[in-house]
């Protein structure tokens, strides 16, 4: 019977991606209408637009009553976009897709039989990146080299959001509700059975990506001070260093003062020596700067986001705690 149908839910978050949207639904619609044993809901969430990106989803629903879409109030980026899908996906399980079809709507079925085995987490493990330049994959590789090194949980190398999640995944995403997320290390945080697939990305099936260095660098800071410390145990320890190189110094130049005279400094070395323990400690200052922002962002307890609608719904956002 077709309610005794598992349902799966596919959440696709999109930014102005009118570009790539019947495409990739495309091939969804091929995919759904050929694994016929599983009910289907295609989740778009619109993050805010600008381009005719709610326009397309607004039809491809009018057509496909397995479309749905959630369109968020502004433009609240990725990370946020993903947590409202996860809110308000209904399956039994979810698959998290990009729309820019870099990742192949085609390893789902791969995914859903590794669940059925019994794999709560099925996440998908880049072999090759194509359409991504060198310096990308390089500082992308270091980046997780070094929070791998400094955090006490697993994070999975060269994997993106592009995974299968068990309902108790989803239920216990949905349970953290912090306002600085870092999605990629949430889902090795909260566990569970994970099976990784392998796979070649493609490039970009249309239009242009939305994530530049600037970008890159706020999710990288935000990864390093969600899932770890030792940005202020360096400090902590540096500063220890440079104290006790200081009190040598010290007595050094006591030492020099009492069996040579009297020496008077030079101005270069003074000088040095001042805006290298400035630079020192306006460095410490921003390092602890970024946790005490965060903190402060947290404490304010606000919603991580609102709806503008939800299908032809308009949403009341009474739910606070969303």
């Amino acid at each position: 019977m077709e309610n005794d149908k598992k349902l799966v839910t596919i959440l696709v978050p999109a930014y102005n991606e009118q570009e790539v949207l019947h495409l990739l639904y495309d091939r969804l619609k091929t995919l759904m209408d050929e694994h016929s044993t599983y009910n289907f809901e295609i989740l778009f969430v619109n993050d805010g637009s600008k381009d005719d990106t709610l326009k397309i989803m607004q039809e491809l629903r009018k057509n496909d009553n397995r479309v749905c879409y959630l369109n968020l109030s502004r433009n609240y980026g990725k990370e946020t976009a993903m947590i409202a899908g996860l809110d308000y996906s209904k399956g039994d399980c979810v698959i998290i897709i990009d729309a820019d079809l870099q990742d192949p709507p085609e390893l789902i079925p791969e995914m859903l039989k590794y669940w059925e085995e019994g794999y709560d987490d099925v996440y998908a493990k880049r072999k090759s990146r194509k359409g991504e330049t060198f310096m990308k994959k390089f500082t992308s590789k270091m980046y997780y080299k070094t929070l791998q090194s400094v955090t006490n949980i697993e994070i999975q190398k060269d994997t993106g959001d592009f995974r299968l999640l068990d309902r108790r995944c989803v239920e216990a995403l949905k349970s953290m509700r912090e306002s600085e997320r870092y999605t990629k290390g949430l889902f090795s945080f909260i566990g569970y059975n994970k099976k990784e697939i392998i796979y070649d990305r493609d490039p970009r099936a249309a239009g242009s990506t939305k994530w530049n260095y600037g970008k890159l660098i706020n999710l990288s800071i935000d990864g390093l001070t969600s899932f770890t410390t030792a940005p202020l145990r360096w400090a902590a320890i540096f500063g220890i260093l440079v104290s006790l190189a200081g009190f040598l110094y010290m007595l050094v130049i006591i030492f020099k003062a009492i069996f040579n005279g009297i020496d008077v400094p030079g101005y270069a070395s003074t000088m040095v020596v001042i805006l290298f323990l400035g630079g020192l400690q306006l460095i410490f200052l921003g390092v602890i700067g970024e946790y005490l922002g965060r903190a402060f962002y947290e404490t304010k307890g606000r919603p991580l986001y609102f709806i503008d609608r939800y299908n032809e719904e308009k949403e009341t956002n009474k739910d606070l705690n969303k």
